[in-house]
């Protein structure tokens, strides 16, 4: 069948109420209509986070940069819970959909992670932090790996822009294609760079079943923390909980670390987005949307990983993932108990906080290797050319010169990365958030034989009032995988 032009990212974490549309693959997922609805109540109570000494934490003082599709200004994301961070999607080149969630992924997250919807009363696993949302996919989930790139190294220069609440935590849920060698990839080497900063790295393990044979990149890097998504069959009990038959699980090198509640969590809807209209049967009233993958998954570790941080201000990301990997809960039922995968307990955790963590000693990338290896079959298209070879979206670069300059945080200067104006050179821009990064136009010429980023396909889509306007969602853009939703349901 013929793809539609449209703007598209590849995710590892995103279920379907039906079969994914062909112009999104990168976000498809499962298509597991009959399981039940996991409400974030009942989230934070399979975790552990509404009992005992974890009660207590709400995430206050502490920053998660999702680097996502962007949120949406929905009543159920608080304005004083949520920053804008640059806009390094394609989409950041028309104004009405800068810095917003046209796709619905980011939105159902960011519900996930901070999230206080006064209607339905779903509230997030850490409601007290703050959010930064750096987006890089559009409406159909399209992204390249350089634009991932250049957003971690933009959230490690940039951690401790709010000193009140510093980020410490990345949601990835994301994965490319590729399968480089670990020992060059420059993605790998972009997460341990953050890690090594002090920020804790939490990446989608993807979706592509228990038989992928390896997990996505960067979840593959030994260093930071892959989750995989525990199917809770719409209990609060963990004793029925099991590995979510579409998390990916690794032959070889690193496996999956820690499972976490993964299954049609009803988390909040953005209305007139990309998902919203192709799966109206995953719509829970009026403000929430279900969701399966081991992208939900993250979202759910990385909220409990800003918990441990709150208790534990002075913690490592080293110290936060041993707590968390030993501090789980034993399922009983397949795969991982033969495995021992366990499932994410904040309480678990906390107990070990007073434990002796040995600092690793895995081998880390030195970052010069190969863009094209590190995107693997994730190419994202611009009027049918795919994005190849050593290019970053906005012109070539050899990584072997980003490497060192992503080490020392010189990559990014203002609004430029590596040399391409990407983004404005401040916190002057203007958006629903509480604070927002300016924008720029960029004048970098593109991949292909375009002599404009502009897209017709974006006139007429504006956010008004709580949704977005009708119509279809296509665009010039679209890529083959790289998100980690299995299934909207």
């Amino acid at each position: 069948m013929t793809l539609p032009t449209v703007l598209c990212v590849a995710v590892t974490s995103v279920s379907w109420a039906a079969d994914p549309p062909a112009s999104s693959p990168a976000w498809a997922g499962t298509t597991d209509s009959a399981s039940p609805q996991t409400s974030l109540a009942a989230v934070r109570s399979i975790i552990g986070a509404d009992t005992g000494p974890a009660a207590a934490l709400t995430g206050k003082g502490v920053g998660v940069a999702l680097i996502d599709t962007g949120v949406a200004p929905v009543p159920g994301l608080p304005v004083t819970s949520v920053v804008n961070g640059p806009d390094l999607s394609f989409e950041s080149q028309a104004a009405g959909l800068r810095y917003l969630d046209t796709y619905g992924h980011g939105t159902h997250l960011a519900g996930i992670i901070v999230g206080d919807d006064k209607e339905s009363g779903a509230k997030g696993v850490a409601p007290g932090a703050k959010l930064t949302s750096v987006k890089i996919g559009t409406s159909n989930g399209a992204v390249d790996v350089s634009q991932m790139i250049a957003a971690i190294d933009w959230v490690v220069k940039h951690r401790n822009d709010d000193p009140g609440s510093p980020i410490r935590v990345i949601n990835l849920s994301y994965g490319s294609g590729g399968n480089p060698p670990n020992w060059t990839d420059p993605l790998q080497y972009a997460v341990e760079r953050a890690w090594q900063a002090g920020v804790m790295v939490i990446a989608a393990a993807g979706n592509n079943g228990n038989a992928a044979g390896k997990l996505t990149n960067p979840a593959a890097d030994e260093w930071i923390l892959a989750v995989g998504a525990a199917a809770t069959n719409g209990t609060v009990s963990t004793a029925d909980d099991s590995l979510a038959t579409f998390t990916n699980l690794s032959n070889g090198g690193n496996q999956v670390d820690l499972l976490a509640p993964g299954t049609s969590i009803a988390s909040l809807r953005d209305p007139g987005s990309n998902i919203d209209v192709a799966y109206p049967t995953a719509r829970v009233g009026n403000t929430l949307f279900k969701g399966s993958g081991t992208s939900q998954a993250t979202a759910v570790a990385s909220a409990a990983a800003a918990l441990l941080f709150q208790a534990k201000p002075s913690a490592t990301p080293d110290q936060v993932k041993d707590w968390l990997i030993k501090g789980g809960t034993f399922l009983p039922n397949g795969k991982a108990a033969t495995m021992g995968l366990l499932e994410l307990n904040v309480n678990g955790a906390l107990a070990r906080t007073g434990s002796v963590v040995q600092k690793p000693t895995w081998n880390p990338s030195n970052g010069t290797g190969s863009l094209e290896a590190a995107r693997g079959t994730s190419h994202v298209m611009l009027d049918n050319t795919a994005l190849t070879g050593e290019r970053t979206v906005w012109g070539a670069m050899a990584t072997a010169q980003w490497a060192p300059k992503s080490a020392a945080q010189t990559s990014w200067s203002g609004g430029t990365w590596m040399g391409f104006r990407v983004a404005g050179d401040d916190w002057s821009g203007s958006s629903w958030a509480s604070r927002t990064w300016a924008a720029a136009n960029w004048a970098a010429p593109s991949w292909s034989s375009s002599t404009t980023w502009s897209d017709p396909a974006w006139s007429g889509r504006t956010w008004s009032g709580r949704t977005w306007s009708s119509g279809a969602w296509s665009g010039r853009t679209w890529s083959s995988d790289a998100w980690a939703t299995a299934g909207w349901r």
